[in-house]
């Protein structure tokens, strides 16, 4: 568990000076220009459709999450209590 900790704890550091070091490369000017583009950007890029697809995707989703589940817990398993049941009731 030790060493586990002690690589996350690496890594992380890792990330953290790579980000300070990108950051460090950029001139107060390039920031503000590129976040100012940013803002002024007034491209969608399709944001309704993707936002669209999303909510499709979430429901049908839970759809075919709801009807598995109704398959597993009315079908599945009784038939493997049932099978569990008569395997602990052998008198062989």
């Amino acid at each position: 568990m030790e060493n586990f900790i002690r690589k996350a704890r690496g890594k992380a550091i890792r990330a953290v000076c790579a980000v300070r070091g990108r950051t460090q490369t950029l001139s107060l000017h390039d920031f503000c220009t590129r976040a100012k583009s940013a803002v002024q950007n007034r491209e969608g890029q399709g944001t309704l459709d993707v936002a669209i697809t999303v909510l499709i995707s979430i429901v049908l989703g839970a759809l075919i999450l709801g009807g598995l589940y109704l398959l597993v817990d009315s079908t599945v398993l009784p038939t493997i209590t049932q099978k569990i049941q008569e395997m602990f009731n052998y008198k062989g």
